[in-house]
């Protein structure tokens, strides 16, 4: 039964046998029944939204945990009244958008960060600097809760968000400017 396929083509057997009709639609239909459905695509979306929303969770955290020491330091004012204040995201949900977009971009700023003992002087100058833009914002969110919402205050509250996240941003490039000084200078010295 057996046979050299050489055999066959050198004879030229074959030569006048065809192939049955449908012979490649019925092999395409046994092929995709025996391949798998590709049916991750659904959870694809899922996993990237669980990733986001598990970024900033930590990024709130680590902003936290570097907020609480400059906190501390600071006398403590005892506010007698409480106030709710409004937010942007009380005006409207594109200005709601605007402050999340910022405020998760400063917190993904500063989870990023890392620092050493030699440039903690330079990460605490910059984050009591932000601790007194955060206060500006808290006193321009209770300007706009007692006066209501106008063009200046809603600008001035848009204009602390991006000068926070510049802030950050230099400070980013300061510390990689100061580490990549540092790593240079360790190189030289242990090439002498």
């Amino acid at each position: 039964m057996a046979q050299d396929l050489k055999e066959l083509f050198k004879n030229d057997q074959i030569a006048h046998e065809e192939m049955p009709k449908n012979h490649q639609d019925r092999f395409l239909d046994k092929l995709e029944g025996a391949l798998p459905q590709q049916q991750y695509a659904k959870f694809s979306w899922l996993k990237i939204a669980a990733s986001i929303v598990v970024l900033l969770g930590m990024s709130f955290g680590i902003f936290k945990y570097f907020e609480a020491p400059i906190i501390a330091n600071t006398p403590e004012v005892v506010n007698t009244k409480t106030i709710e204040t409004k937010t942007l995201g009380d005006i409207s949900p594109g200005l709601k958008k605007v402050e999340d977009y910022y405020l998760a971009s400063i917190n993904l700023e500063l989870a990023k960060m890392t620092y050493t003992p030699a440039t903690k002087e330079l990460f605490d100058g910059y984050l009591s600097q932000l601790n007194e833009l955060d206060k500006a914002y808290q006193k321009l969110s209770l300007e706009l809760t007692e006066s209501g919402p106008s063009e200046l205050t809603v600008n001035a509250l848009i204009d602390n968000l991006k000068l926070r996240l510049n802030l950050l941003y230099r400070l980013r490039a300061q510390l990689k400017t100061f580490n990549t000084s540092e790593g240079l200078s360790e190189e030289v010295s242990q090439s002498i």
